[in-house]
């Protein structure tokens, strides 16, 4: 957790060591040194533009990184945001656990609202803890595990 929370404050904070890297491997380490690092094509362009752009009050905490690596993630996640139907729609508050694919996915006859206050899963937004391969960008179906 120690480690976690570490790495957590070292992104929230600009701490970059991906100094070189690609701008995807970039993306990896900054964002998921909190949550997975999202496939860029679950949100429109718009949503991740506003999304680097307030990266100072990133959903109640300060996600700062330095200008250079904003815009060069911010660049890649515009080049590789959904354009497909399903994100054509902006979600409320550019999150996506409010979009509407989102929660036709987790309907409540599917996904009791019940599952996403369980200690083991946190929120809805915690897509590793049912999707095993979450990190990897995998969300099948055939893969999920609800945890109790």
């Amino acid at each position: 957790m120690g480690l976690l929370a570490a790495s957590c404050l070292g992104a929230a904070h600009g701490a970059s060591s991906s100094a070189g890297a690609a701008p995807l491997a970039k993306y990896q380490q900054e964002c998921a040194a909190c949550h997975i690092a999202y496939p860029a094509g679950m949100l429109p362009a718009a949503s991740w533009q506003r999304l680097m752009g307030t990266l100072g009050k990133h959903y109640g905490a300060d996600a700062s990184l330095d200008e250079a690596t904003t815009r060069e993630i911010g660049a890649w996640l515009k080049t590789q945001a959904g354009t497909y139907k399903r994100v054509s729609e902006e979600p409320p508050q550019d999150r996506i656990t409010k979009s509407a694919w989102f929660l036709q996915k987790h309907r409540a006859g599917e996904v009791p609202p019940e599952v996403w206050k369980r200690a083991s899963v946190g929120s809805a937004a915690n897509c590793g803890a049912c999707h095993g391969n979450a990190a990897q960008g995998n969300f099948s179906e055939r893969d999920i595990r609800i945890p109790k």
